[in-house]
């Protein structure tokens, strides 16, 4: 099986379109097709199906396709290191974080990351809620920083814990429900979720720690902005780190709901797959994680971020 057919197969799925596929990595179309058909002739399965739009994976192709982008993730590591011999080092990283994340930690990490390490091509994207581990299992995200999900326990993952938080219920300014003083008296608010479906979330949590049924809520959003737009605009109740009330974009229209119940405590961390631990560039930007959690902590970070 070659590296150059797994290639051509996960960039088949992820554009969705052979042609695409086949201009992202210099291979023309029948080139790309030929792998991948040579691909489906030595597993005497089917890997892909036209329609169309382009090309979908079958149950097959997906399964590969989780282990070719971890024998991608393999080589690109092992890349990693060879160049770091030469006394440079070189290498992508995509990372997922909460907005808490993004606020208080990844600013500064990025900051003196990027000076140490210019070399080193940095994605990153906002997640709401890092319940799903999805990307990071598949290796489409190297580093996620977010909530440490209750029950976590080591194995396929490694986390590596940074600070903690809070988070309050919010509302518009001026809202009826800004008013509330008790979760009972929000139950039956329109709430939005910051998860990955309407009946989970830090809301859910929240509730169940005091003994109370979730509230139902049919509105699930995966953007800060989002959040912020439903719950200024369309009189929602919602959740969201207590460090981030602290913005102007978000305090000069939503507050803190001032409840009898205190908020919902929660450890923010780095979590990676225990076969990444080894990766010199997960190792490095972890340690700058730790370094602006630290300066957080005991030095304080300005209180105004750019969103």
């Amino acid at each position: 099986m070659k590296l150059n057919a797994l290639q051509a197969l996960v960039a088949a799925i992820e554009d969705g379109s052979l042609r695409k596929a086949g201009k992202r990595l210099g291979y023309t179309q029948p080139a790309l097709t030929k792998m991948i058909k040579d691909l489906e002739l030595e597993l005497a399965a089917p890997l892909l199906v036209r329609n169309t739009r382009g090309v979908i994976p079958t149950v097959q192709g997906n399964l590969l396709l989780e282990h070719a982008r971890r024998v991608n993730k393999e080589i690109v590591q092992a890349t990693e290191q060879i160049a770091k011999m030469g006394g440079v080092t070189h290498g992508e990283l995509n990372i997922a974080a909460v907005p808490a994340a993004l606020m208080l930690l990844i600013p500064e990490a990025l900051r003196t990351f990027v000076r140490e390490f210019p070399a080193i091509r940095l994605r990153v994207t906002e997640e709401m809620y890092m319940e799903q581990l999805q990307p990071l299992r598949s290796g489409v995200v190297d580093i996620a920083v977010g909530g440490i999900p209750d029950g976590f326990a080591n194995g396929e993952f490694h986390i590596e814990e940074l600070m903690a938080t809070t988070m309050v219920v919010i509302a518009r300014k001026g809202s009826v429900h800004a008013r509330a003083r008790s979760l009972r008296d929000l139950a039956r608010a329109n709430w939005v979720y910051t998860s990955k479906a309407t009946d989970s979330g830090h809301a859910s949590s929240l509730f169940a720690q005091y003994g109370l049924d979730t509230p139902p809520s049919v509105t699930v959003v995966n953007s800060t902005l989002g959040l912020i737009a439903l719950i200024a605009n369309a009189d929602y109740v919602g959740m969201m780190p207590a460090e981030l009330m602290r913005h102007p974009m978000v305090s000069e229209q939503l507050e803190e709901v001032r409840l009898e119940q205190p908020g919902l405590s929660i450890k923010i961390g780095a979590i990676i797959r225990s076969a990444s631990s080894v990766a010199p560039a997960v190792q490095y930007f972890i340690a700058h994680l730790h370094r602006a959690a630290r300066h957080y902590v005991y030095d304080g970070l300005p209180q105004v971020f750019p969103m």
